[in-house]
C-alpha cells in the first residue's frame, strides 16, 4: 500500500498536533495516514514520492472546476495586484453579494465569513437572537462544522463525545436537541415537546457527512412547516450541497426555501470563502443594524472573492456545466454498481449529481447515522487501500462521498470503474 515516504508524516507530527491540521487527515479508521501530496492539476493529486491519483475525495468538496483552474489561478493573482486584504468593504464583494442573491432567492441580504463553520455558528446565533429561544434542533450524522453547539452527534470524522474531554460543556449541549435524520415523526414529536424554546433547526437538505442520503421529500417541507408554525427558523446547511447540485442549490433542487441559508466550499471553487443569510427582517439583527456580532478580519477576503467570482463565471457561462456533472455522475455510480455485482456485494450505490457514494452495507440505501454505523470498516479499508494502489484517491472514511469535477472526463471515470472491480476482488 502506498505510505508517505521518508518518514514525512513523522516529522508532521513533531510539528503539527497529530501529525494533520484536521482530524480526517490522519486515517485513523484506514490504520493510518495516506499519501502525502504535494500538488494537485485537473483530476489528478500528486504525492510526495511523484505518485499520480485521479481524484474524489476533491479537498472534500470545494473542487468543483478541478484541481488549479486557470480561471481561478488568474483571478487570483490579478486580485492579488490590488491588495491582499483591506479590511473596509470592497466593490467586489458587493458584485459577488449581489449575484449570490440572483441565484438563491431565499438570501435577501448575506454576509461572507471564511468557513462553514463559522457560517452555520452566526446562523445559530442569529436565530436565537431573532427568536428570543435558546433551543437548537440538529439531526445525528449531520456535520455543520466544529463550533461547540454543532459538534457532538455530528457526521464527518467530529468527535461524537457531548462533554467531558471532548470540551464541550454540559451547559452547551443542554441547548441543543438532537434527532434522527429524515424521521419526520420524532421532528413532530420534538416539536410538540419543545415548540415554545426552538429557535431554529439546522439540516443538510441532502446529507454528505455520513455517507450520501437523500432524504425523504416530505421529510424537509415538513420541517419547514414546522418551523413557520411555531415563529422558529428554518436553517439549510448548503456547505457542500451549494453550487454543487446546481447554482440554487438543494433549495433551488428541491423547490423549498429555508430562512437562513449556509454556503461554503465550492463558492469559492477551491479558496477559503463562505456566507449565510436569508430575508432582510432577519438578516436585520447583525451589527452594526442589530445586536448580532458576526464578523473577522479576513470576512470577504479579495482574493477569495475573485476565486469566487471567477468560479461562477466559468459555471454561469457554460450552459452544459451541470449536465455534464450529472452525467458523469450517473456514468459513475451505474458503473460501481455493475462493478459491486460483478463482486457479489449486495451494497447499494447512492448518487445525486456530482456526488456519488456507496458503503460497506447490504440491504437499501441507509437511511441515517445508526445504519450508516453498521457499515463494515474493515471492508472500506482494504478498499481504500487497493483504490490507491490502482492510483484512485478516495476519502480515508467511508462517511464521506465521492464528489467529481468539471476536470473529470469519462475516461477518468472508465477507468475508475475498471479500479473499483478490481479493488473489490483484491480487498475481499
Amino acid at each position: 500500500m502506498p505510505v508517505p515516504s521518508s518518514g514525512s508524516f513523522s516529522r508532521a507530527a513533531r510539528y503539527l498536533a497529530g501529525g494533520v491540521d484536521s482530524p480526517v487527515r490522519a486515517g485513523a479508521p484506514m490504520g493510518g495516514p495516506g499519501p502525502i501530496l504535494r500538488a494537485a492539476r485537473g483530476s489528478r493529486v500528486f504525492d510526495i514520492d511523484g505518485r499520480e491519483y485521479i481524484d474524489y475525495l476533491c479537498a472534500y468538496g470545494p473542487v468543483i472546476l478541478g484541481h488549479s483552474h486557470p480561471a481561478i489561478s488568474a483571478a487570483v493573482a490579478a486580485a492579488s495586484q490590488a491588495g491582499t486584504v483591506f479590511g473596509t468593504t470592497h466593490d467586489e464583494e458587493i458584485r459577488l453579494a449581489e449575484r449570490l442573491t440572483t441565484h438563491l432567492p431565499s438570501l435577501e441580504r448575506l454576509r461572507f465569513v471564511n468557513t462553514g463553520t463559522e457560517a452555520c455558528m452566526s446562523a445559530v446565533r442569529l436565530a436565537r437572537a431573532h427568536t428570543g429561544r435558546s433551543k437548537l434542533v440538529r439531526f445525528v450524522g449531520n456535520y455543520h462544522g466544529h463550533s461547540d453547539g454543532m459538534i457532538f452527534s455530528a457526521g464527518a470524522s467530529a468527535n461524537t463525545a457531548r462533554n467531558g474531554r471532548s470540551g464541550v460543556t454540559r451547559g452547551v449541549a443542554r441547548d441543543v436537541i438532537v434527532l434522527p435524520y429524515d424521521d419526520v415523526a420524532a421532528l413532530r414529536e420534538c416539536f410538540g415537546r419543545h415548540r415554545a424554546d426552538i429557535a431554529a433547526v439546522i439540516v443538510e437538505p441532502v446529507a454528505a457527512n455520513m455517507g450520501l442520503v437523500l432524504p425523504d421529500a416530505r421529510f424537509l417541507s415538513e420541517l419547514c412547516a414546522l418551523c413557520r408554525e411555531s415563529k422558529a427558523l428554518s436553517i439549510f446547511d448548503e456547505v457542500i450541497t451549494g453550487f454543487r447540485l446546481g447554482l440554487g442549490g438543494a433549495q433551488g433542487r428541491l423547490g423549498i426555501l429555508p430562512d437562513l441559508t449556509c454556503l461554503g466550499k465550492a463558492l469559492g471553487g477551491g479558496l477559503p470563502i463562505a456566507a449565510f443569510g436569508g430575508r432582510q427582517a432577519i438578516m436585520d439583527g447583525l451589527a452594526p443594524v442589530g445586536a448580532v456580532f458576526a464578523g473577522g478580519t479576513f470576512s470577504g477576503n479579495p482574493l477569495c472573492v475573485a476565486a469566487a467570482r471567477a468560479c461562477l463565471d466559468v459555471i454561469e457561462g457554460d450552459v452544459g456545466f451541470y449536465p455534464r456533472l450529472e452525467s458523469l455522475g450517473r456514468r459513475l455510480a451505474s458503473g460501481a454498481q455493475a462493478a459491486l455485482v460483478k463482486a457479489g456485494l449486495p451494497y447499494p450505490v447512492v448518487s445525486i449529481a456530482s456526488m456519488v457514494d456507496f458503503m460497506f452495507r447490504t440491504g437499501p440505501p441507509h437511511r441515517d447515522a445508526a445504519q450508516a454505523a453498521q457499515a463494515d470498516s474493515g471492508a472500506y479499508a482494504r478498499f481504500y487501500w487497493a483504490m490507491l494502489d490502482e492510483g484512485i484517491m478516495l476519502a480515508p472514511s467511508q462517511n464521506e462521498v465521492m464528489f467529481l469535477t468539471a476536470a473529470h472526463t469519462e475516461k477518468d471515470v472508465d477507468a475508475t470503474i475498471g479500479a473499483i472491480e478490481r479493488a473489490l476482488l483484491r480487498s475481499r
